[in-house]
């Protein structure tokens, strides 16, 4: 097990440049063995996610090779393979979404349930549904999950989605690009990760496009080529970095920083009076006043990000007054707060008033507990003392990061493999920008 060792009060300067985005770098990866010759992925992050995906991708038969900095060839002609391994489950979000790939080449797949982060229930069943009105059959046994294509290929339809859902968006766009027929898809996720999917696909000979606000329509081609693809730049990598350093009192360029993907987070920070400008070389971030206190909602895009909020919580600690942070995406998505608390932090768990909860949350209520809280209040400002601490997902651990690098005395953090999922080598670039951390095994 990996552990950081870190030492606080040292505001961050320089520059950063964030690589391909997470969430879309894994997905774009599965999609490209829709094809029926090799893709070229431009600017993937070397994030263990990306890792352990070209290990599954290398198990079913196909091929992926580092052919530059941070280019992978990807060679799907070769696959031989419907299942994947069960182990896989315990690591990885992305097994469900090779079911449309394994199904689309072989007419059948057994994948394990996926695991990844412990913030809640996901509702697999918006996945399922989708592929079964694209004419899959599937069953649940033993943890693992089989679906079949009894009529060979996937049949267009109509699916409009209960609740909105990014990953399952993406994996009925995949189903989709190869079925028979027109599919529309409707109350679909338009995050930028979803969007780049699709132009990936596009660029791979699908014929996808919105027709209506959260309406997709996909008309069915018979076969996708290999393309050259540049992953988009990770947003979440940006808002970590951009708090990191509005937190320490700092002030950081975030080459490749996209201001069109983060209007909601920009909107808050000038809320709190945070600074940040806008340029062609990426976005500035940088303190130049005492932050005061203001509140949030998570939603769904172009709405403030689930991922942004544990990461806001470290930022609206430092800023004088009571903030509230209302998460409506994710069913639990507060367990970083315990951990906050003892580094110093003012917290309240509580459950506000809500009209109409079922519109409301994008989680399914049916899985929430009777006295179950979904905001967080934050009295400020704070100042977090070191401590030590197991890291239990992806984002609440580059949390704690932001914590003890904004405080005063030392912190250990324990299991860093879970931010190493998802973030590029994230402490041996804060140490650029001028932070006192290493890394011991």
């Amino acid at each position: 097990m990996t552990k950081l060792i870190i030492e606080g009060g040292v505001p961050l300067h320089g520059s950063v440049r964030v690589g391909g985005a997470k969430n879309a770098s894994y997905k774009i990866m599965i999609a490209s063995l829709l094809a029926d010759s090799p893709s070229r992925l431009l600017n993937l992050p070397q994030i263990a996610d990306v890792q352990l995906t070209s290990q599954i991708i290398r198990s079913l038969g196909g091929q992926v090779e580092k052919r530059g900095e941070r280019m992978l060839w990807l060679d799907p002609t070769k696959l031989t393979h419907h299942r994947l391994d069960p182990e896989v489950g315990e690591s990885s979000r992305a097994s469900t979404i090779f079911l449309p790939v394994l199904l689309a080449k072989f007419g059948q797949a057994i994948v394990p349930a996926p695991g990844g982060d412990k913030i809640g229930k996901r509702p697999l069943e918006r996945h399922f549904d989708g592929l079964k009105a694209l004419g899959a059959k599937i069953e649940i046994k033993d943890n693992q999950i089989h679906a079949s294509l009894p009529h060979g290929k996937f049949q267009g339809t109509n699916y409009h989605f209960a609740k909105n859902t990014h990953t399952g968006t993406e994996t009925l766009l995949l189903a989709a690009a190869l079925a028979e027929g027109v599919t529309i898809l409707e109350n679909a996720a338009i995050e930028p990760e979803v969007i780049d999917l699709i132009n990936f696909l596009n660029e791979m000979g699908a014929h996808i496009k919105q027709i209506k606000p959260r309406v997709f329509e996909i008309i069915g081609t018979n076969k996708l080529h290999g393309a050259i693809h540049k992953i988009m730049p990770d947003r979440n990598e940006v808002v970590s970095y951009a708090c990191a350093a509005i937190a320490t009192k700092g002030d950081i360029v975030v080459e490749n920083a996209r201001e069109g993907d983060l209007t909601a987070f920009l909107q808050k920070l000038s809320e709190i009076g945070a600074g940040y400008q806008v340029g062609d070389f990426g976005i500035r971030f940088f303190y130049y006043q005492p932050l005061q206190a203001t509140d949030i909602t998570t939603t769904i895009h172009p709405g403030f990000m689930t991922d942004w909020q544990p990461l806001w919580a470290t930022l609206i600690a430092h800023c004088h007054g009571v903030s509230t942070i209302h998460e409506t995406v994710m069913q639990s998505r507060f367990q970083y707060a315990q951990a906050l608390s003892v580094m110093g932090a003012k917290l309240e768990i509580f459950q506000p008033p809500v009209d109409n909860p079922e519109k409301v949350y994008n989680f399914n209520l049916a899985d929430d507990a009777a006295d179950a809280c979904h905001a967080l209040k934050i009295f400020g400002p704070t100042q977090f003392q070191g401590g030590n601490f197991h890291i239990h997902d992806l984002r609440a651990g580059a949390t704690l990061i932001l914590a003890a690098l904004s405080g005063s005395g030392q912190t250990t953090l324990e299991n860093v493999e879970q931010i190493d999922r998802g973030y590029e080598k994230l402490d041996y670039r804060l140490c650029q920008l001028g932070a006192k951390i290493k890394r011991l095994k």
